[in-house]
């Protein structure tokens, strides 16, 4: 009975938490107009809204798995939910928009500490044979939670306020944080040195390039403080990639990127991210700054897209598991690319919802058909014990691919648009859409150089495994991706 008691305490809180993370991936976009409004903000700012929570969630995501290892996953667990309450109740409160963003900023390390605990928490509660339903249920719910993210943010803003989508937070926070702390158990994992200097550079080199396309429109691409950061980016993650290779803890081991598959994968990752992220930063505000939807409609009419996934991603999943994931994502690549070519090309400022719906009914089954069998290529690509290494990077790559696709889409969208009248608006997103939609096709063909059929075991996998990724940090975080591929990260 206490077994079945702990088992329902972890799975709750678990869940929960896993929710409230996800949720504020998408949970903000369909708030965005309200905030441009309501904080006298402009198109930088905003972007700078989602970008915060994306970046520094992807970039500290393997190094919250590593700290819950080495000081417990269970304190671990409660000081990450602790600092995204705190943040939520700043963001709530936030007087400017660059106070918004920080506390998103804040929210983003706070979720990096609480989303692949409640995977570790999880799995080390259940038996070996009742784990993969847990996962499977765990899975669902935060899938739930993002595809729900922008109806759950319209509706808040319209029956309330903006700043109710991160009120929200603060009670749930509140409640579930005795809970962690009296009713889940304590562990350690294996710990591992951290890759602090990694840590560092890769923050530094990915925060001056989305500084610098963020910057760009409003300060000329040959300005000093673009071309400044541009560079400090490109000599940060070459210092990167360096440190990466002479470290004996590398926070991303690279050998693994000396799989093709592993690399394709990524490379893939980072197309799709960048294409759907982008474009919903932009078509949410186009439902309600263009075509007067409230910010409930609007969330309402993303729908067709978003929920998509849970329908479709449960039969991808196996299929995959037949066929190879090749099959599956050059067509899901090459449907989310269709469905946004078909948005970029219909979208007017008189253009009925009927006529869209199709275009995103055909993305979100393009969505559902790269999710399962992506995560299955990640993992497939590397040997069984750089599994969670594996995971954790993939799904910082999405996150990252996010962050870049917020400030390109953004980027084009000013430079030939802007928040003037409706046509200005339409005469900026209609090439923004369309560049996505490149991208995302640029995926589908890299897909191509994707194995076929499931290999047994990777050939190009690494020979050596370093002892510094073994143990239950790997055998938990390989659940990251898999759990949260029926999500979107922003």
């Amino acid at each position: 009975m206490s077994n079945r008691r702990t088992l329902f305490w972890t799975f709750l809180v678990t869940s929960l938490a896993a929710f409230m993370v996800a949720l504020d991936n998408l949970v903000v976009t369909t708030a965005l107009p309200s905030i441009r409004t309501s904080l006298d903000t402009g198109l930088e700012q905003l972007e700078w809204t989602v970008n915060a929570y994306t970046l520094t969630f992807g970039v500290l995501l393997l190094t919250g798995a590593a700290l819950g290892e080495r000081f417990g996953r269970r304190r671990v667990l409660a000081a990450g939910l602790t600092l995204f309450t705190a943040a939520s109740a700043l963001a709530a409160l936030a007087p400017s928009a660059d106070w918004l963003v920080a506390a998103r900023g804040l929210q983003g390390v706070g979720a990096a500490l609480v989303f692949p605990l409640t995977l570790t928490l999880l799995s080390a509660a259940v038996s070996p044979e009742r784990r993969g339903a847990a996962l499977g249920v765990w899975g669902a719910v935060t899938g739930l939670a993002v595809a729900m993210g922008p109806l759950v943010g319209g509706a808040v803003v319209e029956g309330l306020a903006w700043q109710w989508i991160f009120w929200l937070n603060v009670p749930i926070g509140i409640a579930l944080i005795p809970l962690i702390l009296r009713r889940l158990d304590h562990s350690l994992g294996v710990p591992r040195p951290l890759d602090v200097p990694g840590l560092v550079l890769a923050s530094v080199g990915l925060f001056g390039l989305v500084y610098a396309l963020v910057k760009a429109n409003a300060l000329g691409w040959t300005s000093t403080t673009v071309l400044t950061s541009a560079s400090l980016g490109v000599v940060a993650l070459g210092a990167f990639v360096a440190w990466e290779r002479r470290t004996r803890t590398p926070m991303i081991p690279l050998q693994m990127f000396g799989s093709r598959q592993f690399s394709v994968a990524n490379a893939v990752t980072l197309a799709f991210s960048f294409g759907m992220f982008g474009s919903i930063f932009l078509l949410a505000q186009f439902l309600q700054t263009v075509q007067g939807s409230s910010p409930f409609e609007a969330g309402l009419k993303t729908l067709p897209w978003t929920a998509m996934p849970l329908l479709v991603a449960p039969l991808a999943g196996p299929l995959s598991d037949r066929i190879g994931g090749r099959p599956l994502l050059v067509t899901g690549l090459s449907l989310q690319a269709i469905g946004l070519a078909w948005l970029g090309l219909n979208l007017t400022v008189s253009v009925s919802y009927a006529t869209l719906v199709p275009a995103f009914v055909v993305s979100g089954i393009g969505m559902g058909m790269v999710f399962a069998p992506l995560a299955n290529v990640v993992l497939g690509g590397v040997r069984r014990e750089l599994e969670g290494v594996a995971s954790g990077t993939n799904g910082s790559v999405r996150e990252i691919g996010g962050a870049f696709g917020v400030a390109v889409l953004a980027s084009v969208f000013a430079g030939q648009g802007g928040y003037g009248e409706a046509q200005e608006f339409v005469d900026g997103i209609v090439p923004a859409i369309l560049v996505g939609a490149g991208v995302v096709a640029v995926g589908a063909v890299l897909a191509l150089a994707l194995p076929g059929r499931p290999a047994a075991s990777p050939a190009a996998a690494p020979r050596s495994v370093p002892e510094s990724v073994r143990g239950s940090v790997a055998e938990s975080a390989a659940r990251v991706v898999p759990a949260l591929e029926p999500t979107v990260t922003a």
